[in-house]
This record gives C-alpha cells, structure tokens and sequence, in this order.
C-alpha cells in the first residue's frame, strides 16, 4: 500500500446505528479533518455538520423505488477520490462489515493499492433492541443470538439463509433488512418449527428519538406490523428476551420521548437547552430568532470603564453583557481590576456563571431571577445615593434602571450590544412548520418578538403547540403576540423551564 501521509487514505467509518452520539471517538476525528465524506441514506445528517466547511460531500445513498446508486459506482468513486490522495471518510449507517457492503468497497481499495482503514461502529442489530428495552441475550433466556438478513424471499430457491436451520438452533434472531418479507420470514420459521406464538418485536429507527416498536408473536406479527404502518428501517427480534421490555425499557417511556421542541435562543445559547431536552427523549428543532450583535459606537462604555472606580454597583442582568464589557477592557490597555472595588450583581445563575467564568465572583444574586425581585432585594441592600452601572441590551426593559432609580440610586444605563432577528431563517422556519411543532419554548420577549415576526404576524402555525415561557414577564410578552401559554416555569432558569415542561407532561399523562 501507497504511504497515508502522502497519498492520502480511505476509512471507512461506521456511524453507528442512528442516534449521532453513538459514533466512535475516532470516528468523529475522522469526519472533522476529511476533505471528502461519502455518506450514505440513514446516516444521521447531524454528523455531517461536523466536518469542515470546504470539504466535499457526496450522497451515494440507495432510496428504495427512487434512487438507486449502483456499488460499483460508489466503489469507483471512493477508488478516484483515494487516487487523488485526499483523505476520505466513507460514512456507512451501523458497521461497515455488517450488511453494509463495506467488504466490498474494501476489496476495491485494496485491489487499487489504496491506503485505506476499518472503523468498525455499533450495528442496529444490537443497537435498535438495547434502546427498545431487550437485551440480545440474556442469562437463561438466551446465550446466543444470530444477525441474518432478511432482504431474500425465504422461499425462493437457492436462498443463501439457511432459515431451518436457525428455527431450530438460535436462541435470538435479529433480522435486518426485513420488512419486506416479515410475514414470508415469519411463515417460514414457523413451518421449520418455531412455537407460533414466540415473541417478536419491531424496532423501527432504532435509538432514534422518533423509534418505533412494535411486539407480538411469529403468528400475528406481520398483520400488526401492517396495521401499525411500521416500515423500513426497522429491526426484526425473534426470541424470548423480547419478554424483558416490560421490565427494562427506558428510553421510549421518557417524559417527552418523540415530542419536537421548538427552541428560539442564540445558536450559541440553544445547546445546553437541546441536551437536556435531548435526555428526556425530545426532539430539539433549532431555530435562532435572535443574534447578538455589537453596537456601532463604544464611546460610552469605555468612558465608563476607563472611571469604573466612580460606581458603587455594576449590575449585570444577561451573560452576553457579561462577555461584551469583559471583552471590552483588553481594548482600553485594562483588565478584570478595572472594576476593583466595585460591588458585582448578577441577575440569575447564567449571568453568575458567566461572571466566574470571567474570574469574578458576584456579590449579589437575587433570590428570583426577574427584574421587580431584584429591584426590591437591591434596595434593601441600600443603594440610595449610590452610582450603579448598569449594561443591557440596547433595546431592553427599563424594569431595572427605573426601579433602582427609584431606591435612589444614580444609575447609568449603557447598550453595549444589540439583539436582531438572523437573516435566512423565514426558509427554516417554513419547513420546521411543516413538520410540525409540539412544544414552543421561550427564553425571553425577544425571543417570541422575532419569532412572530418570522411568521409574518400570525402564530396561527403554532395554535396547536404546547407554548412554555422562561418566566412572567416572556409570558407577557407572547401572551400579547397573540400565544396562549400553557406553561411558565416557576424558575426563571433553562433548567427551571425544562423542569416545567417535563411536569407539565408527567402530571397531564398521571391524570388521563
């Protein structure tokens, strides 16, 4: 073989089964310093948005009835991208040597004397029935199991599965690729002399958050399968430990398990809230309808900072003020000791968090992360005769400036950024509707302002929505836009709203 540092190299990666988490560490390496991935049908999309903006991509997946893109032509093309020596991910759904042809475009490879190297990932054979709640062997329930496509008319001549023999030996089938020919498979087993009523369960889309399953018997399953609409790709379990669901199943019994989450924060800020929506089974949809921007004139703030000692207060009520005033010292020859002295309020446990992240260390956080809470709380710190700094949003509420106004306070409200609603997201937002939305999630008023106006002023697409808001006063503000809110977390955190959520369904499925 030709030398990989020079010549380039060809892996060929396993995604794993569905769920992009599932992909191995190496493999995730390798997407992200291709310059080619080849990908296939059921590889979650999300895995490609990992590789590097230049790199090219090529979709060489098999649609059943529509597109059909011949191995050998795949083959080809992985053999005159490896020539040109460029390294080459190809991206296949499961293992790569597990029904997935992989052998075959090795062998090419090889025969090209192309550098090339197995990724191995984890097979839906395993995969779909783990995240179903059934275990594909089980001490005294079974210490064997067999993967076997399902893909060939058990009947037909010359068949290369020997269907007999596995009624008759296996503990555990696992049938991929079969859903085609579940009633012939099942007829076929049962006439080789499996019990008809062996337990049999579907898993379609399995470790998806929109998996499917199915249970019955080798009698009626076919028929349930076909009233149920479950369809390719699904994985066939033919055995007794299909019996252990009951008592294992965990992933597709979660409390959101299959609801799509609309999510309207900053693409920098959606994350923590997609992975705990993520862990309680939910389907985040991203759809930023606000972005931080800078102002166009810091005059102002860096007059401030450069007398910070003149303030008695700074009050911070959002992290991305945080990271503007921070950011900002390092352009005025200071740092963090500018503010020496100066008393550190943050308005909620993000800000707070954000501040340390900045070495400082708040000295005040009020017991309720809303404006009129934290007025109140500062006030009976004694902020009369004080000067407080106070930097927000250029369009922000003036709850805070006028209320510690009020206690007396001298306070100098400064925009340091400003929040507008991202370009080319009216598209997004028309497909994201037409798949539907279950739950709208706000994290502030200007999160459901831009939204609405992405919608052209009628929220009618989202009447049937669960709307759930970060706290009274987002609340507010969508109940004006015309929402009806169902939901308002008690704590004005992305936890607190998650939290809420979750309650709201748990308490809504205890009570029907």
């Amino acid at each position: 073989m030709k030398d990989a540092m020079t010549d380039g190299i060809v892996s060929l990666v396993g995604a794993g089964p569905g769920d992009p988490e599932l992909i191995s560490v190496k493999g995730l390496r390798l997407i992200q310093s291709a310059d080619a991935v080849v990908y296939d049908r059921l590889v979650d999309k999300r895995l490609l948005d990992h590789a590097r903006e230049n790199v090219e991509m090529f979709d060489v997946g098999k649609i059943p009835g529509k597109r059909i893109n011949r191995q050998e032509d795949i083959n080809r093309l992985l053999v005159e991208l490896g020539s040109a020596g460029k390294r080459v991910v190809r991206l296949k759904g499961g293992d790569p040597f597990v029904f997935g042809r992989g052998g075959e475009e090795a062998e090419a490879l090889a025969n090209a004397g192309l550098t090339f190297e197995i990724i191995p990932g984890i097979t839906s054979a395993i995969a779909a029935p783990a995240y179903a709640g059934i275990p594909i062997t089980q001490r005294r329930v079974a210490s064997s199991f067999t993967v076997v496509t399902g893909s060939e008319d058990p009947t037909k001549p010359g068949t290369s599965v020997d269907w007999e023999t596995l009624a008759k030996s296996s503990d555990t089938l696992a049938v991929l690729m079969g859903q085609s020919n579940l009633r012939i498979i099942a007829d076929v087993l049962v006439d080789y002399g499996r019990p008809p009523d062996t337990p049999v369960a579907l898993v379609q889309w399995g470790t998806e958050p929109y998996q499917r399953t199915l249970v019955g018997t080798l009698a009626n399953i076919a028929d349930e399968a076909a009233a149920a609409g479950i369809g390719a790709p699904a994985v066939t379990v033919i055995g007794d430990v299909v019996k252990l669901r009951k008592a294992i199943r965990w992933f597709d019994n979660r409390p959101l398990f299959g609801k799509r989450v609309l999510i309207t924060r900053t693409r920098t800020q959606s994350s923590a809230l997609s992975a705990m929506l993520t862990h309680r089974g939910a389907i985040p949809v991203e759809l930023p309808t606000i972005e931080i921007q800078p102002i166009k004139d810091y005059a102002e703030l860096d007059d401030a900072l450069s007398s910070a000692q003149r303030y008695d207060w700074a009050v911070f009520s959002s992290a991305n003020a945080v990271d503007i005033v921070f950011d900002r010292l390092p352009a005025l020859g200071m740092d963090a000791r500018a503010l020496h002295g100066v008393c550190i309020a943050a308005i909620g446990p993000a800000t707070r968090r954000r501040l340390r992240e900045w070495g400082i260390v708040a000295d005040f956080m009020p017991s309720s992360f809303v404006a009129d809470v934290a007025v109140n709380e500062l006030g009976a710190l004694g902020v009369e005769g004080k000067c407080v700094l106070l930097p927000q949003a250029q369009i922000a509420r003036d709850t805070l400036r006028v209320g510690l106004a009020e206690n007396g306070a001298d306070v100098q409200s400064i925009a340091v950024y400003r929040t507008v609603t991202p370009q080319n997201t009216t598209e997004r937002l028309q497909d994201i509707l037409a798949d539907g939305i279950d739950i709208a999630t706000f994290t502030s008023s200007s999160t459901a302002t831009n939204l609405v106006e992405l919608m052209g002023g009628n929220t009618d697409a989202l009447k049937n929505a669960t709307i759930a808001c970060i706290g009274p006063i987002t609340a507010e503000r969508a109940a004006e836009l015309g929402f009806s809110i169902d939901i308002v977390s008690a704590e004005h955190t992305i936890a607190g709203l998650v939290s809420a959520v979750e309650s709201h369904f748990t308490e809504g499925d205890k009570a029907k």
